[in-house]
Order: C-alpha cells, then structure tokens, then sequence
C-alpha cells in the first residue's frame, strides 16, 4: 500500500510539472511611449508549442517581446516564463529582434555570434573552450558553418539571418521570441527559414514565438497564432482565430476574413483593409 501511495503521489507532482506553461499572462497591461498598447490580456502558451504572432504593425508584437524579456514593466498583471516572473537577462529566453540595418558588416560571421554570448553582462565578449565550443554548435545547429570566416558585410540578408539566429542558442535557452524573422526574403527563403526553426524547437523541445507579417511560411508549421489587436490578445489554432466571428468580437467593430484565391484578407467594414493578406489556404502549406 506504501509502494502504490508514493507512485501516486510520484505522479501527481510530474502531473503538476509538466503542466506549468511556458509563457503565463494574467491580466498584463504594458505601455510603449506613454500609451497603452496592450490593455488587460491574459493567454498561456504550452511548453514545446510553435506559435505564430500576427497583427498589424503597432499591435504589440514588439511591445510584448520586450515585456517578456523584462524591459517593459507591466502597468499592471503578472507575466511568467516557466512559472517564475520576468527578469531581465533571463538565460532561458533566447531574442532576435527586428534586422533593420547592418551593424558590425567588418566582423566575421563567428565573432557575430560570439559578441552575443552571455549577452546580459557588461564588457567586451570573451570565449574560453566551452565559449568556444558553444559559438561552434550554434553555427553548426542553423547550418551556417561556412559563414564563420566571411565578414557579416558581404552576406545575403537570408545568411545573416542564420547568423541572429544562432546568436539566440548561445545560452541553450528553452523559449526564443523572434521578431519578424522572414522579414526581406524571398517567399523560397521565407519557407526555408520557418522549417529550419521548425525543426530546432522541435529537436531542442523549445517553445517559440515568432511574429510576422505573412502566416503563409508558418502554415503546417504553427501549433498556435496568437492575433494581436486593438490592445487585445486571441489565442488559438489557425482555423479557430482567423474566422469572421473571431476577429469581429476581438476587434469589436465589423470585420470579415475574406478567403479567394488560396489566401485570406481581413477586411473592415466598407472595405478598408486593417491587415496585410495572409495566405492560410495554400495547396502547398504542408509542404
């Protein structure tokens, strides 16, 4: 009777682990320049999950980021990554923000990376054998091993995508928030990209956030799409979220999701496009 007690109580406890979501929003208010741009949102995000974030630009994709990684305060709720409250220079979370411009173009692809490592502390990046070990296996994770010896300057905007991207494994962190990854390439790259990531949060059980403006990459890929909106925050599959219904009542004014052609459009009332067309229904989303 001893035995069968503890293996219940055994299992109880790995029942109530592995239930702690990967990302926890209660009731978070988070502020950008002295405005609010989203206001009392609440959603959990599975461990493992691989989640899409739309909305249009000035929706919060950005704002929630920097609110996970502990640069935003909340005005108000409580934002958990693995069951404890944000911080800054939290090592599980890896972070590839918005490429814009080209920065460090007379580096070498390695020492790109390498700047990164242990990226929360102050002073210049030094690597010793498992510093070096680590820059190593994260060029070797997105492929990008024949980029170690070329200056960042001369590299297509795909390759140094590779390079961001292996930059957030530094630390072998657990959750990654990508900012707008696909942005500038090519819809073939835009794919290879996705599948790429894809397959690193599935080999290195990591969750993933990574927003953009076209879902049609992410389509077959996406656990989730979490739809940003006038301050609002819709959690959910695919078929669930980008439904007439669903972004009427999130937007709160009149909305139709127009399917023609293979791809969607939501549009507003009257016609006024409020976000980009995004492809959902390709006969190559699978792929």
């Amino acid at each position: 009777m001893g035995s069968a007690h503890g293996d219940a109580g055994s299992a109880g406890v790995w029942a109530r682990t592995v239930s702690v979501p990967a990302l926890d929003l209660s009731h978070v208010t988070l502020a950008r320049g002295g405005r609010i741009v989203l206001n009392d949102v609440s959603f959990s995000v599975p461990k493992g999950s691989f989640v899409g974030v739309l909305g249009a630009n000035g929706a919060g994709k950005t704002t929630l980021f920097r609110g996970l990684l502990g640069l935003e305060p909340a005005r108000q709720g409580v934002l958990c990554v693995n069951g404890a409250p944000v911080k800054r220079g939290n090592s599980t979370v890896g972070y590839m923000p918005q490429m814009r411009k080209l920065i460090g173009g007379q580096l070498s692809g390695w020492s790109m990376v390498a700047a990164a490592r242990r990226g929360q502390h102050w002073g210049l990046p030094w690597c010793g054998r498992k510093g070096r070990e680590a820059v190593q296996a994260a060029l070797e994770a997105v492929d990008a091993l024949d980029l170690a010896r070329k200056p960042v300057a001369v590299l297509s905007g795909g390759q140094r995508q590779r390079l961001l991207l292996a930059q957030t494994l530094l630390d072998d962190p657990s959750l990654l928030l990508l900012d707008e990854p696909l942005a500038s390439l090519d819809p073939a790259r835009m794919r290879e990209t996705a599948v790429r990531i894809h397959t690193l949060s599935r080999s290195r059980n990591m969750t993933v956030l990574m927003s953009a403006h076209d879902i049609n990459p992410l389509l077959g890929l996406m656990d989730h799409v979490l739809y940003l909106a006038r301050g609002k925050a819709l959690l959910g599959k695919v078929e669930d979220v980008l439904t007439t219904e669903a972004l009427t009542a999130l937007y709160g004014a009149p909305v139709d999701v127009v399917r023609a052609g293979g791809r969607v459009f939501v549009v507003a009332e009257g016609g006024g496009a409020i976000l980009q067309p995004h492809d959902c229904l390709g006969g190559h989303a699978h792929a």
